[in-house]
């Protein structure tokens, strides 16, 4: 097969993106037909552009983890960058990435909050502050470049973490264009591109700043760009076969890359069962005075009701295979046991009311909608989380990091009430769970019954015992 020439720009010169896209990208160069190169773009003023110059584009990727109780540690050189632009410094360059007739994709990382609609952006800016602005412009400038030509199109691929991400960024070009009045033609070519909605899951600490002269050793020249990561990867793409064949990542056999339809199990599979356990572990771990995720995963207390909200409680909440399920959940505390990786319970605690809202609650509830019955260990873990944000009465070394009128309604509610009317009012708070919970009357009894362990033993452990 002739090799495909599919060159691609790319907003985010971040760790993730350097280990997560630049990566498939590589192995696409060196495993496949597919021979592409990628035009960097710094999409905020500051950035990495200029020490990525430096080292002509040129870094390494060190996989570190543990695959089926082995552990992993190698290294991957990265070559398959080309321009490298900062559109703060040379703006009409950053437009000339339009012009290459090979161009095909184009991938971002901007944040979850980089894909919003600035109304403060306009077309004179060179550049307009927001990303999806940068690309309206680049977009503009390409149709202008081919008169409109259909098959200039572009296929744009966002890896930011937020639900239907390239549906949304469609949304938002499309509004930024009338409101700029770029004119119908644009607009019905704007349309014609193809908009990708993604999932992507690595975790990527980045630089290695632990012990630095093991990654230095035997490498080609200095590399102050290089950047570590787990070898577990999943691409999902909702998508048709038709990429496939521009984009045959499906070959590569060291990474895995979907294409499907529908991509919402994937998405639940994710948050329910890694974000889930993650969110499920932070008041209990840090109330047991565990501070970090492979720390609870070697905690023989830990491990046991971790073990048990998963396979016994959020997986059975979830309509899919089983089987699979349970291979996914396998692989995710493999994950959570890499020693190679520092993830700290505290780091995780961010807003945790929110996490479990998103993360947990479904599981409580489908679970109990399908089965008649609340889970206990979630229930319990939602106690642990109330107790936890009553700072003063668990007395707990951490900081809380939440709204501030979350923090603030806790330390109200904590202060004189009962237990059964903390609960009370915690589950019927529904700017806080976007419904109200207090008229779920088994939940209640049970989080009630909970925290009343918890608060009495002073002590997680014998209040789960109890339990």
């Amino acid at each position: 097969m002739k090799n495909l020439s599919t060159d691609s720009i790319q907003f985010g010169e971040g760790n993730f993106m350097r280990a997560f896209v630049d990566y498939c990208i590589q192995l696409l160069n060196e495993e496949t037909e597919f021979k592409g190169k990628v035009n960097v773009v710094q999409p905020i003023e500051k950035g990495t552009i200029s020490d990525l110059k430096k080292q002509n584009g040129q870094y390494h990727v060190f996989l570190e983890g543990i695959i089926e109780g082995k552990q992993l540690r190698s290294k991957h050189l990265i070559n398959c960058l080309d321009e490298l632009i900062n559109p703060f410094e040379d703006f009409k360059s950053y437009l000339e990435l339009a012009e290459n007739k090979n161009l095909t994709f184009i991938f971002s990382n901007t944040t979850e909050a980089g894909i919003s609609h600035d109304k403060n952006d306009n077309f004179n800016n060179k550049p307009p502050a927001s990303f999806p602005a940068k690309l309206l412009m680049l977009l503009h400038h390409r149709f202008e470049k081919f008169n409109g030509d259909p098959s200039s199109i572009l296929h744009i691929i966002p890896c930011e973490l937020i639900e239907k991400n390239g549906s949304k960024l469609r949304e938002i070009l499309i509004e930024i264009s009338d409101s700029w009045e770029l004119g119908e033609k644009f607009k019905n070519w704007l349309k014609l591109n193809k908009f990708y909605n993604t999932l992507v899951d690595r975790i990527v600490p980045g630089y290695p700043k632990n012990e630095i002269d093991f990654y230095k050793k035997n490498l080609p020249f200095e590399d102050k760009l290089m950047v570590t990561c787990e070898p577990f990867f999943l691409w999902v793409i909702e998508g048709n076969e038709e990429l496939l064949k521009i984009f045959p990542a499906h070959k590569l056999k060291k990474i895995n890359v979907k294409v499907v339809p529908d991509l919402t199990i994937y998405r639940t599979r994710k948050v329910r069962i890694l974000n889930g356990c993650h969110t499920t572990m932070v008041p209990i771990g840090l109330l047991c005075g565990i501070e970090t995720v492979s720390g609870a995963l070697n905690d023989p207390f830990l491990k046991k009701v971790l073990k048990k909200a998963l396979f016994k409680e959020i997986i059975p909440s979830i309509d899919y295979d089983e089987s699979e399920l349970k291979t996914y959940a396998n692989s995710v505390l493999e994950r959570f046991t890499n020693p190679f990786i520092i993830h700290k319970l505290e780091s995780i605690s961010l807003n945790s009311i929110s996490k479990f809202k998103v993360r947990v609650l479904p599981s409580i509830l489908l679970y109990q909608k399908k089965h008649g019955v609340v889970p206990k260990t979630l229930c319990f873990a939602m106690a642990c989380l109330i107790y936890f944000y009553g700072k003063n009465i668990s007395s707990h070394k951490f900081q809380l990091k939440d709204d501030k009128s979350n923090i603030l309604f806790f330390s109200e509610i904590w202060k004189d009430l009962s237990i059964e009317k903390i609960v009370e009012q915690t589950l019927g708070n529904v700017s806080m769970w976007d419904q109200n919970l207090s008229k779920n009357i088994s939940l209640k009894e049970n989080v009630t019954n909970s925290l009343k362990l918890i608060n009495s033993h002073k002590n997680v452990i014998d209040a789960y015992n109890y339990y």
